[in-house]
């Protein structure tokens, strides 16, 4: 048998550094047992897919240098390796399971199924589809039909007894189908849920080992039911550990960053980034924990692989890369890599015009830009201290400004601008005594500078999103009922100006 693995993120935000944790570990365990490693784009959201991201994952990747062997950019034998151009391959094997009736068409609307969460939150039983449609006559199907009803196809989860399976990690795992939905294979559309998708491309792709993050293993039941409807042999499951945040919660870009691209842009090299993943999910022997790629891969054991979540520590990701940088960059060419990063032509250029009408001399370059090439920003209780406007106000404009330019997927010179001025109008704050103060402090760690815009273009979306949150973290953080709380309050400003009191009463 040959090994066959695989990763499927779907091109709907930045690349997480999620995304590169699990391709690691399967190009890891694909190459120590000569196997393949399969990359394939799972972009069935039509509303949040975009050919720039699956681009980003791409670019990700290769910066990691993580190599896959089939693709959509580079073809192979079980192509297309794009969801999206495999959609007729799930509607007819979503009226298999029809036909045999291992699923079954539900009429419900959002309104059937918002009536049932609303009674199962007031009876206190499990939030979930209630079968309703499960047991409809043909004839009865036929008649909703003739009405002109849309549907969807579920899958017919057993009512009884448990789902057994052995993840090679976990070990045996038992789930009560009792605790399993009826998922939707396919919607209404006619396009397909993950669930049907990941298991007819597994399979379909000869996917032997399916490798993912624990936070799939509730999905897991299904997919196993799945195999077994279809009457196909199931991939051996291995859940890997989740990546973590300091609170110990699964890493999340709300609280921390996790774009991929930040850590390159912040001067991470792509050897000890992936050195430091390697980390979060596995022991080496001798308790080592500085190696080559190549080491990971010819040592490989899975038994070696963590149970629990393990936390990302930037702090012990900035000791690996100091590692690297001295034992791997010799003193002569340094500079080359420095150049390489952010003190190259084409970066200084397009810092050049900022600069220009402001130094007196060149000593006072680094004076005005030095914010660009820093990843700790010098923040003091006074550089926030705003006239009227008290940390927790602080806190909700700058994650505002988040939420507006996510919301509007602009974060370049004329998207931040667009946004503070937005933040300023919708919260009721005064743009240039509230706004801009507080914005010159998160981005540059100063009270003014370069022209503030323009400098959050250069410093980029990633390294833009991590100082808002940093300076959210400086001010006391934001606890998740207050979060909820604040989203509420931005939302409903979205017809209704408030002034700065009410948006902190309201919160």
């Amino acid at each position: 048998m040959t090994v066959r693995v695989r990763i499927a993120p779907s091109p709907t935000g930045d690349p997480h550094v999620g995304t590169a944790y699990m391709a690691l570990f399967n190009l890891i365990f694909a190459r120590h047992h000569k196997g393949k490693f399969i990359l394939r784009i799972e972009d069935t959201d039509r509303t949040r897919s975009r050919p720039e991201y699956e681009k980003s994952i791409y670019e990700a990747l290769h910066w990691c240098n993580l190599q896959w062997d089939e693709g959509p950019d580079i073809g192979g034998p079980y192509g297309p390796y794009r969801q999206s151009e495999r959609f007729d391959l799930y509607k007819d094997y979503a009226h298999q399971l029809l036909n045999h009736g291992k699923a079954y068409e539900c009429f419900c609307t959002a309104a059937d199924l918002d009536e049932m969460r609303e009674l199962a939150s007031r009876q206190g039983t499990r939030q979930g589809y209630d079968r309703r449609c499960r047991n409809l006559s043909p004839e009865e199907v036929s008649q909703k039909k003739a009405a002109g009803l849309s549907s969807v196809i579920r899958l017919k989860i057993p009512l009884t007894g448990e789902c057994i399976y052995e993840d090679q990690i976990k070990g045996r795992v038992a789930v009560p189908w009792a605790d399993v939905d009826d998922q939707v294979l396919l919607k209404s559309d006619g396009f397909p849920t993950y669930h049907l998708a990941n298991v007819v491309d597994d399979y379909l792709m000869k996917i032997t080992h399916v490798i993912r993050g624990d936070e799939w293993m509730s999905s897991t039941p299904k997919h196993v039911y799945l195999y077994e409807a279809f009457g196909w042999k199931q991939p051996t499951f291995m859940h890997m550990p989740l990546l973590l945040g300091k609170d110990g919660k699964k890493l999340s870009k709300r609280k921390n960053p996790t774009s991929i691209f930040f850590y390159r842009d912040s001067g991470f090299l792509p050897e000890a980034f992936v050195n430091f993943l390697t980390l979060m999910g596995y022991s080496m022997s001798g308790d080592r924990e500085i190696y080559s790629l190549d080491e990971v891969i010819t040592e490989f054991n899975a038994e070696r692989i963590g149970v629990s979540g393990a936390v990302f520590d930037v702090q012990k990701l900035e000791w690996i890369n100091q590692q690297y940088l001295i034992k791997n960059i010799p003193q002569d060419q340094l500079w080359q890599r420095l150049k390489g990063w952010m003190f190259n032509d084409a970066f200084m250029q397009k810092v050049m015009p900022l600069c220009h009408t402001r130094i007196k001399t060149f000593g006072e370059f680094m004076e005005l830009a030095d914010f660009l090439f820093i990843n700790h920003l010098p923040y003091t209780p006074q550089l926030f201290e705003v006239k009227d406007c008290p940390a927790e106000m602080a806190t909700f404009v700058l994650q505002a400004m988040i939420w507006h330019m996510d919301e509007n997927e602009s974060w370049n010179a004329p998207g931040v601008n667009q946004a503070s001025r937005a933040v300023a109008e919708r919260i009721g704050v005064n743009h240039k005594k509230v706004v801009m103060p507080l914005l010159f402090a998160s981005l540059m760690g100063k009270s003014q500078g370069l022209p503030l815009f323009d400098s959050a273009e250069l410093l980029g979306k990633d390294r833009v999103r991590a100082r808002l949150l940093n300076s959210i973290n400086f001010l006391g953080g934001i606890s998740n009922k207050k979060m909820d709380a604040f989203k509420k309050t931005w939302e409903h400003s979205k017809t209704q100006t408030q002034t700065p009191t009410q948006a902190c009463a309201s919160s």
